[in-house]
C-alpha cells in the first residue's frame, strides 16, 4: 500500500508541475510543447480525481471513528452508518485506483492502421474481408472518427483480398489494437447451391500510427517505386504513376497506396504506414527477445492467431481469447462493437493487474 501511495502521490505533484509549467511564457508561446503538456496532464486527471476522493473519504472514516466516542445514541448510530457505506466506497476507489496505475500503452491514444485480408476460403474469404471492413468502418463513424483508406484491392466477386484503412480518433489504436488475428466465419456462401455451411478466414493487422520524430526508420532499407494506379478511383487511374510501393527490405514488409490525389501524396502515406508497420514488428522482436508477453496480455496479437468466430446459423460471435460469446451476429455485424470492446479491455486489465500482483 506504501508503494501504492507513493506513486499516486508523485503523480499528483507531477499533475500540480504541469499547471504551472503551462502558464509559463515560454511554454505558453510553443504549441508543440503546450499540446504535449496538456495531453500528460489529461492522463493524469482521472487518477488525480480518484485520488483526491480517496483521501478525503479516509478523512472522514477517521471523523466518524472519532464520533463513535459520543454519548448520544443517534450521532453514534450515523457514525457507524456513515463508516459502514465508507468502508464499502474505500474498497471501490482502492480497486479503480488499481486498475488507473496499471502502466499504459503509450500508443493507446494514437490513430490505428488496419489492415484486413481474405485467407482461406477463397471468395468467400475476401467477402468476408470486405464485411469486417464495413463493420469496423460503420463503429468508427459512430465515435466520429475519420476513415482514411491507404490501398484496396477488390474482387470482382466482392470484397477485397486487402484493404487497408486508418481510423484517425483520439483512442483509435487502444481501441482496436485487440483486432488482431485470424477471424472466422462459418456460413453459407451465396455461391453455395447445395446449402452446405463453409468456413473461412479473413485475418487483421492493426498497428499504432507513429509520427517520424516517436521512430526513424532507415530511408536506406527502403526500396521505393512508383507505378499506375490499378481498379477503380477516378479519372487518373491508369493514365499517371500515381501510386507508390515501398518494401522494407530487412523485414519484407510491403505497403502499398494508390487511393491519394497525386504521388507525392501517396507517398507520404506510405512511408507514414511503412513506419507504423516496421515499429509494431520491432516491439514484437523487441518483446520476444526479452521473454515477455505482448502488449496486449490477452492476446499475442499475430496474423496467424485465430482470436474469433462468427457463427451465421447460430446468430453468434464468440472471442476464444476471453470466452466471450454474444447471440447477435446481425447487431455485431453492424458495427455495434462497444460491448466486446469493452470485455476485451477489461480482460486485458484483468491480466495485467494479475501480472503485477503476482
Amino acid at each position: 500500500m506504501s508503494i501504492m501511495i507513493e506513486r499516486l502521490e508523485g503523480m499528483v505533484n507531477r499533475y500540480h508541475e504541469i499547471t504551472e509549467m503551462m502558464m509559463s511564457p515560454e511554454i505558453v508561446s510553443d504549441n508543440k510543447q503546450l499540446a504535449k503538456l496538456g495531453k500528460e496532464q489529461a492522463d493524469l486527471t482521472q487518477v488525480v480525481e480518484t485520488y483526491t476522493e480517496y483521501k478525503q473519504l479516509m478523512q472522514d472514516l477517521e471523523d466518524a471513528k472519532a464520533l463513535l466516542q459520543e454519548d448520544d445514541k443517534e450521532i453514534k448510530e450515523m457514525a457507524e452508518l456513515e463508516i459502514e457505506q465508507g468502508t464499502i466506497r474505500k474498497e471501490e476507489l482502492l480497486n479503480k485506483l488499481e486498475i488507473l496505475l496499471i502502466p499504459k500503452d503509450p500508443n493507446d491514444s494514437h490513430n490505428a492502421i488496419v489492415e484486413i485480408r481474405g485467407a482461406a476460403g477463397g471468395d468467400e474469404g475476401n467477402i468476408f474481408a470486405g464485411d469486417l471492413f464495413r463493420m469496423y468502418v460503420k463503429y468508427a463513424e459512430s465515435k466520429g472518427w475519420r476513415i482514411e483508406t491507404i490501398e484496396m484491392d477488390d474482387c470482382e466477386a466482392g470484397g477485397f483480398a486487402l484493404v487497408s484503412f486508418m481510423i484517425k480518433g483520439d483512442g483509435a489504436y487502444g481501441t482496436f489494437k485487440f483486432e488482431s488475428g485470424s477471424h472466422r466465419v462459418q456460413r453459407v456462401p451465396k455461391t453455395e447451391s447445395q446449402g452446405r455451411i463453409h468456413t473461412s478466414t479473413a485475418t487483421v493487422l492493426v498497428s499504432p500510427e507513429i509520427e517520424e520524430e516517436d521512430f526513424d526508420i532507415d530511408m536506406n532499407d527502403l526500396e521505393i517505386e512508383t507505378m499506375r494506379s490499378s481498379g477503380a478511383g477516378g479519372q487518373h487511374i491508369n493514365k499517371t504513376d500515381s501510386a507508390v510501393r515501398i518494401v522494407h527490405k530487412p523485414t519484407g514488409i510491403v505497403v502499398k497506396c494508390q487511393d491519394g490525389r497525386s504521388q507525392h501524396e501517396n507517398r507520404l502515406t506510405a512511408l507514414m504506414t511503412i513506419r507504423s508497420r516496421v515499429y509494431e514488428e520491432r516491439q514484437r522482436e523487441i518483446e520476444a527477445q526479452a521473454g515477455a508477453e505482448r502488449r496486449s496480455k490477452i492476446g499475442t496479437g499475430d496474423r496467424s492467431e485465430k482470436i474469433r468466430t462468427y457463427n451465421y446459423p447460430q446468430n453468434r460471435v464468440t472471442d476464444h481469447r476471453i470466452g466471450y460469446n454474444v447471440n447477435q451476429l446481425d447487431r455485431i455485424m453492424e458495427g455495434r462493437l462497444d460491448d466486446m470492446f469493452t470485455a476485451l479491455q477489461s480482460a486485458d486489465q484483468q491480466a495485467k493487474l494479475a501480472g503485477e500482483q503476482s
